[in-house]
């Protein structure tokens, strides 16, 4: 391959990947077509896109981004996953397309510079929250011991409350309220 190809296709993955923070990388090897084009529209349908990458021109187009850790996974018939909303839901979405796919490889992911190695560093990323749910656990923690505290605070409101709306309701049958001794 020439020079000048090899520089088209690095700068094309700079334009692909230029943004790109956090990725996923799969071996692809002997996938059918049928389930190549079952991962890209399952993966399409969440805005996620997969590359198929000539691994020395990656690793190259890499050197200087934060991407750079991924290189070494980068062996054999590679892609590359990357967008989506966050590259937890990526790894769900992968792990639970790839679930019947026994000749997908799951080699690595990164997140925030951090490297998931393996099927099971994979798994372990698709098991973590994605931004909006950690947000919502955070809510949930905050609001906790204030929601407590008033149910502490109106729990004997409304006890007396019924007491008195029991009375009254004794009263207005005629009915006594206490026994004369």
């Amino acid at each position: 391959m020439s020079k000048t190809v090899k520089n088209m296709i690095m700068r094309d993955y700079t334009n692909r990947m230029g943004e790109v923070q956090e990725a996923l990388v799969l071996g692809v090897r002997g996938l059918t077509a049928k389930d190549t084009h079952k991962l890209r529209s399952g993966l399409a349908k969440k805005k996620i896109k997969v590359t198929v990458v000539r691994n020395a021109l990656a690793k190259k187009t890499f050197e200087n981004h934060k991407l750079k850790p991924l290189g070494e996974f980068l062996t054999g018939s590679s892609a590359l996953a990357y967008g989506g909303e966050s590259i937890v839901e990526l790894a769900r979405e992968v792990v639970a397309l790839t679930k019947d796919m026994a000749k997908v490889e799951l080699r690595a992911a990164i997140l925030d510079g951090t490297v998931y190695k393996g099927k099971n560093g994979v798994k372990e990323l698709s098991e973590f929250p994605t931004k909006d749910e950690a947000i919502g656990q955070v809510v949930t923690l905050v609001l906790s011991p204030a929601k407590k505290a008033m149910g502490q605070i109106l729990g004997p409101g409304r006890t007396v409350a019924g007491l008195v709306k029991a009375i009254e309701a004794k009263l207005e049958k005629g009915e006594a309220i206490a026994k004369i001794a």
